[in-house]
Order: C-alpha cells, then structure tokens, then sequence
C-alpha cells in the first residue's frame, strides 16, 4: 500500500530483456536502504525488490505489467517517480494507493496557469463511472485531485513543488500516463453492480 507521496524521481539505468518480461535496474538515493522482497512503486506500480547496493535497485516486470501499464514504455535514462511501500507508522498524506494500474492514459493538454499547472489525461470510456470530481486519482504514482471533468478526460492541477519534485516536468503533450482511480469508489461500484444483479 502507498500514499502517492513522491519521496523522490529515480533514473532507469538499466533494461534487461528476459522471457515473459523485462528486468529494471533504477538508481535512487535511498537504494541502499531496501530490502529484498519489498514492494516499491516506479510511476504507480507496485514491483517487488529482488536486489539492490548502495546506489540501485533492481525488479521484474512480467509481460502483463509491461502491456498495461506504461512501464513496457520506459527507455534506459528516463526519471521515474518512486515510492516505498507505507509502514503502519506512517501518517497517511495522500490517499491511498495500491500500486495497482486501472488504465493508461493520454496526456493530452499541459498548461501552466500562474505559478501552478494543469494537465488534461484523456482516459478510456469503460472507466468514465470511476472519475469523480474533487474526488482522488493516481497519475503515474502521483495523489492528485481531479480538479475538472470532460467527456472521457479529466484536468488535475499540479502545485509548483509537485511538478518540479516528480517525473511530470519531463512529461510532454501525448505522453502515456499511468492510471489508478479510488480504491473505495471501485468497491462502491462493484458493490452497486452487484446489489442491481
């Protein structure tokens, strides 16, 4: 379980190819402080450590993470946001987050307005009924508010720290972006659907 709290934007250093998936090495300040078998979320998904030194971490994606999600998209240099999995003491800053993708979308408007930005995600249609509006979304990892609502696309807006302190400064315009919606509203739906069954 995670917060969507940021503690810091790694660098992929290194993709190994293997069969059924791909190997990432990351290099990150706190990489030494890892443990094997800890969960730990790069842009939004929940990987597993499967070994580490004082200056990296490596994990495994299997070939499904990699087609739904936009890790399989991720080249050797990129920035990609990191978080440790939350601890029961910890205070609960964002909202919680399971490190597990609904959808990918599309980044299909950055804008800055004042000090702050905006950025549109377009998403798909079969996940319109889990957007709320002033409700919680994880973009690539990140706790944000969905701020505005369109049709099949919602606007968040990113405060400066926010966007200097996470991979979205590198984000472009097209750019896929990782999606995780609320956890209780999901179970509110699934519940609904049930009851009307």
């Amino acid at each position: 379980m995670f917060t969507g709290i940021i503690q810091e934007v790694g660098e992929l250093n290194r993709i190994n190819m293997l069969d059924g998936g791909r190997e990432l090495t990351i290099g990150c300040s706190f990489a030494g402080e890892l443990n094997i078998d800890q969960s730990i979320s790069i842009n939004g998904v929940c990987h597993t450590v499967t070994r580490h030194d004082q200056a990296t971490f490596t994990v495994q994606s299997v070939e499904e993470t990699l087609r739904k999600t936009n890790i399989g998209t991720l080249e050797e240099g990129n920035p990609v946001n990191l978080e440790r999995s939350l601890r029961p003491d910890q205070l609960l800053d964002g909202h919680l987050v399971q490190g597990h993708v609904d959808a990918v979308g599309t980044i299909e408007q950055i804008q800055k307005e004042g000090t702050d930005w905006l950025i549109t995600v377009s998403y798909p249609p079969e996940n319109a009924a889990l957007v709320v509006g002033r409700g919680s979304v994880a973009l690539d990892g990140i706790s944000l508010t969905v701020a505005d609502e369109q049709d099949h696309a919602f606007t968040v807006a990113i405060i400066p720290y926010t966007f200097e302190h996470t991979n979205l400064k590198a984000r472009e315009e097209g750019d896929a972006i990782n999606l995780e919606f609320d956890v209780l509203g999901k179970y509110v739906i699934k519940y609904m659907e049930q009851r009307d069954r």
